[in-house]
Order: C-alpha cells, then sequence, then structure tokens
C-alpha cells in the first residue's frame, strides 16, 4: 500500500519517472548483457538477484560488481565498453513496463496531465529504449544523464524537465528507486515518491531518504495525484 499522502493537497499537473527501476523494467538485459561480458572473459555468470539491485546504480556499478574492479584498474574501460555494447544490441531484448506503468500513463493522459522522464542514463541508450518501448512522442520531456551538465542527485535535471514541460516544480511529483532520485527531487522542490518496487538493496534504507511517501506498486501512485487527478 502507498503512504498516505502528507505533504501536498493540490493536483499534481506534471509526473517524472526515473526510468530504469521505476518506469521500465531494464534489470533482464542489463542482467544478460553483464553476464555474456563476465563468461567471454572466462567468468562465471551471476545470479539475476544480485545483479538486479544495482541496476539503477549503472553499468560502472555492474562492472564493479560482477569483475571486483574499481575504474582505476586499466582492464575497467574494456570491461564496461564491451557490457555499453551488449546492451545497446540487446536493449528491448526483455524490457517491458513495470507491471500496472501501462495504466498509470493511460490514467494521466487521459486527464491531460503530461509526464517524463528524468534519468541518468545517457541519451544514446535512453531514446532508443524509449522508441523501443513506444513512450518517445507520449512523453512531454525525456531527460538523460548527459541532457544537463549535472545529473541526479543534483536538481538541474529535474528543475529542466520542469521548464520543457511548462509545470511549476513545485506542481510536479517525480518517482524513483534510489536515494539520489529523492534527493533530486527534494531539491528540485518537487513531491517524491520511492518506488519500492524497483531495484531497492538490502543495504538501502528508503525510509531514511525523505521521501514523501513510497509505492509498492505503479497503481498506487495514482492516489498522489490530488483532488482532480486522482482515481
Amino acid at each position: 500500500m502507498s503512504d498516505a499522502p502528507r505533504a501536498f493537497s493540490g493536483a499534481v499537473r506534471l509526473v517524472l519517472f526515473d526510468l530504469d527501476g521505476t518506469l521500465a523494467d531494464t534489470a533482464p538485459d542489463l542482467a544478460y548483457a553483464l553476464n555474456r561480458t563476465l563468461e567471454e572473459n572466462d567468468r562465471p555468470p551471476l545470479p539475476f538477484d544480485a545483479i538486479r539491485p544495482q541496476v539503477s546504480h549503472g553499468g560502472a556499478a555492474l562492472i564493479r560488481l560482477g569483475f571486483r574492479v574499481d575504474q582505476e584498474d586499466t582492464r575497467f574501460k574494456g570491461y564496461y565498453d564491451r557490457l555499453i555494447d551488449t546492451y545497446k544490441a540487446n536493449i528491448d531484448r526483455e524490457t517491458r513496463l513495470f507491471d500496472g506503468m501501462e495504466r498509470v500513463l493511460d490514467h494521466l493522459e487521459a486527464r491531460a496531465i503530461p509526464w517524463g522522464v528524468v534519468t541518468n542514463k545517457p541519451s544514446w541508450l535512453t531514446n532508443p529504449l524509449m522508441d523501443r518501448l513506444g513512450l518517445a512522442r507520449r512523453a512531454a520531456c525525456v531527460v538523460s544523464g548527459d541532457t544537463t551538465a549535472n545529473r541526479k542527485p543534483h536538481p538541474e535535471p529535474i528543475l529542466f524537465a520542469c521548464g520543457q514541460a511548462r509545470s511549476d516544480p513545485g506542481e510536479a511529483l517525480y518517482v524513483g528507486d534510489a536515494e539520489r532520485d529523492i534527493r533530486a527531487g527534494r531539491a528540485a522542490g518537487a513531491i517524491t515518491l520511492t518506488a519500492l518496487f524497483g531495484y531497492i538493496g538490502t543495504e538501502d534504507d528508503p525510509a531514511s531518504w525523505g521521501a514523501d511517501g513510497s509505492v509498492s506498486a505503479p497503481a498506487e501512485i495514482l492516489d498522489w495525484l490530488g483532488p482532480r487527478g486522482g482515481r
């Protein structure tokens, strides 16, 4: 169940989503890419459950997990480049919207509430994925990790998205599954929700992130849209 709205009593006029682990379940394809890269380097594949919590932290985190090397290691870039090449070639192999998310998007569109994406994923991966998922023309804005000078947890990407959608940040709702999402949203002045259905690891403590609330399923986002935008 979602937490009861605590910080907002008006109507949400823009909904923004993180991409990996919030809007779309990209973990299967990133896990596939990591395991292919490991196997090509004579390393055993990792179980999906070990990979899933790291997906929201990007390709570098996956390389650290799989190869136990950091970015100072001379081998890191080669592993990383191969991971990204494999992922790009298989970007929509199994990736789908989370169950119930299509209904959320349909609800927003039916009520003329614009929605968009703010992700740290680079645009050369974000844009083809949004296109393959059939979302590119539906989104009011798509802000990637290289769209603005700063990435989350800096508020600039969310503020930029609000500008693109011509919405006041104070009337925007940002949903994400990582602490940096909540930090960025709060700093921008948006309402923030933690997506507990996303890629949250056992070491994470979402209750300490300071979000306005949390949701355990996409449909619960609708409870936060305010008096004119709710179910």
